[in-house]
């Protein structure tokens, strides 16, 4: 029998437990935003319980410029930095650095890409701070209050120029995040390169997200999670009518998200994406009261 704890040592862990506590990263609860910002529901975006944003169809030009692919009818795609400054407008600028101010759920913003030039671009010029590519994400940063780039390669995959990327983006000021569907073994040599020698909290590859529809449709995050060392993010595409076979309902996204949070505790959940949300008139709220549910906090 163990001898009973003195009183002086029970009361000094009750004093350290809240602190204990506040070393877990709050659950993550994200939506992939594949419309044109100008145009999504903003106040359903920030209070139907979303805390992370992704903007997808961020792509890199040639010369190191960064465009914005609207995807969406009636609007046009945007250079939005180039010969390291900011060139995409005020009202863009305005409305995605709205997304974390005033009534809000919504405390990370990042922007999704594709992987093209970024091999050659790391080849020459390089990235240096000097280059035009790196003063261009910096331009993007400060106009949009940027927090993590996400990388969504789904052809290239070449471990060298993506990790130089990444420590680029990292010496700019931005977290590196990953959207995974195949090829583990790319993904695992990204997130230990990039993270080589940093700790815990200090991450530069801090978040995966895991595509689980279409094409990754069969992933399970426990596998992933015990191959990459980090817990994921499991995301699921919401009802739509370009693959109705890969929607899934609030409803049917509470199943799969409990059924994986109770087999191995996740980092969060998540969705593809709002303009499938708005286009089938679905609602914010169930979808995101599904996320609050499951991963509160």
């Amino acid at each position: 029998m163990k001898p009973p704890t003195p009183p002086i040592f029970a009361l000094l862990a009750l004093l350290l437990l809240p602190f204990t506590l506040t070393l877990a990263a709050p659950p993550i609860r994200a939506l992939y935003l594949f419309k044109d910002v100008l145009k999504s529901n903003t106040t359903a975006l920030k209070t139907s319980g979303f805390n992370t944003l992704l903007i997808f169809g961020i792509g890199i030009l040639s010369d190191g410029s960064i465009k914005y692919y609207s995807n969406t009818p009636g609007s046009s795609d945007i250079t939005v930095a180039s010969g390291g400054s900011y060139v995409g407008g005020a009202a863009l600028a305005d409305k995605v650095r709205s997304f974390k101010t005033n009534s809000t759920g919504v405390d990370r913003v990042e922007i999704s890409m594709n992987s093209q030039h970024v091999r050659d671009l790391m080849a020459k010029p390089g990235s240096g701070a000097e280059t035009p590519v790196y003063k261009n994400f910096v331009a993007l940063k400060e106009a949009w209050g940027l927090d993590a780039v996400n990388n969504d390669d789904e052809s290239l995959y070449d471990v060298q120029s993506t990790v130089a990327f990444a420590k680029m983006l990292g010496r700019a000021g931005y977290k590196y995040t990953t959207a995974p569907y195949t090829n583990v073994r790319f993904w695992q040599a990204v997130v230990s390169q990039g993270n080589a020698g940093l700790k815990e909290g200090g991450l530069l590859v801090d978040r995966v997200y895991l595509q689980c529809y279409d094409g990754g449709a069969r992933n399970d995050p426990r596998g992933w999670e015990r191959d990459l060392g980090m817990k994921v993010v499991p995301l699921l595409w919401v009802t739509n009518d370009s693959k109705p076979g890969q929607s899934t309902t609030a409803v049917q996204a509470r199943g799969r998200f409990e059924g994986w949070q109770r087999a191995s505790a996740l980092a969060g959940g998540g969705y593809w994406n709002d303009y499938d949300i708005e286009k089938m008139k679905l609602s914010y709220a169930e979808y995101g009261g599904v996320l609050r549910s499951v991963f509160p906090g």
